[in-house]
């Protein structure tokens, strides 16, 4: 009698903790790319677990753990992930949406009531996660999603089309808010942060696998952060916000960047507790 499901996965397992994966990491991905080549639910998996593997099975369930152990991310193996609820198709000209990038849709849909027509700008677009989540949760709101990638907005057209916002999610090339003359209510971004200096201790699946331009700022790291402070306060309404995603330990210089150029500053934690995000607001004090 052929092994079954559940023993083909215990030895994929070993491959990928081989690999440099935790246990727990690696028995997640084998169970997510088994049920990405079979296209079951996780209800059907548990069900079938101890029965053989079904015919078909073996090759690209072979090709996919493959890729893991070269530690490609399982969103590039996969083409997608879910973000806000939503399932986001990515490729490698995109950043992987990341949890914690929620933290910018929670508190830009915050500040507006779901009756109230909005005009947002989402500057590094990218898959356009974030503007595709804040249209299908804001059906009055109009979106600019910006990036100079022409790639990057491919993936992001697909996205658009596919959660149904084409019509209120309008895709634009360009370099950060240069396509910008406003005034706009909401600038949102999650742009590039991460110190060059600390890419060798990140994981191969970022460095190896997802853009560049995407990750990597100069001035150790702050480099966009600050052209945003410095620029966006022209773009928006006179009650208009501007929220950010930023990196460890960079909370302190940007608050005072943020004072500097005549913002008040609120910084919001993520779910670990960690200073993530900053909402921004002109200083009509000044």
């Amino acid at each position: 009698m052929s092994a079954s499901l559940r023993a083909r996965l215990l030895e994929a397992r070993a491959s990928l903790v081989l690999a440099g994966l935790t246990p727990a990491d690696a028995a997640l991905d084998a169970e997510v790319l088994a049920r990405h080549v079979l296209d079951w639910d996780r209800a059907q998996f548990l069900t079938r677990a101890n029965l053989p593997p079904p015919a078909g099975f073996e090759e690209p369930f072979a090709a996919a753990i493959a890729r893991r152990v070269n530690r490609e991310p399982v969103a590039h193996i996969t083409g997608h992930r879910e973000f806000w609820g939503l399932d986001v198709l990515v490729s490698p000209a995109v950043l992987i949406p990341r949890p914690e990038t929620e933290l910018i849709v929670e508190r830009a849909l915050a500040l507006v009531h779901v009756d109230r027509p909005v005009t947002v700008v989402d500057v590094g677009t990218g898959s356009g996660c974030i503007a595709v989540a804040f249209a299908h949760d804001r059906p009055l709101a109009c979106v600019v999603a910006l990036d100079r990638s022409a790639a990057a907005l491919a993936v992001a057209a697909r996205n658009v089309a596919r959660h149904q916002v084409g019509t209120r999610v309008h895709l634009v090339q360009g370099n950060l808010l240069d396509p910008i003359g406003g005034p706009v209510d909401l600038i949102v971004a999650n742009p590039p942060y991460v110190d060059r200096a600390d890419a060798p201790g990140l994981q191969p699946e970022v460095t190896q696998f997802e853009p560049e331009t995407a990750l990597f700022a100069d001035d150790q790291g702050l480099a966009i952060l600050r052209t945003l402070l410095e620029t966006a306060a022209a773009r928006l309404a006179p009650d208009g916000h501007l929220i950010v995603e930023f990196g460890a330990g960079q909370d302190r210089a940007l608050r005072a960047a943020a004072e500097r150029t005549g913002w008040r500053i609120e910084i919001a934690a993520d779910l670990a507790g960690l200073p993530r995000v900053a909402i921004l607001q002109v200083d009509g004090r000044r």
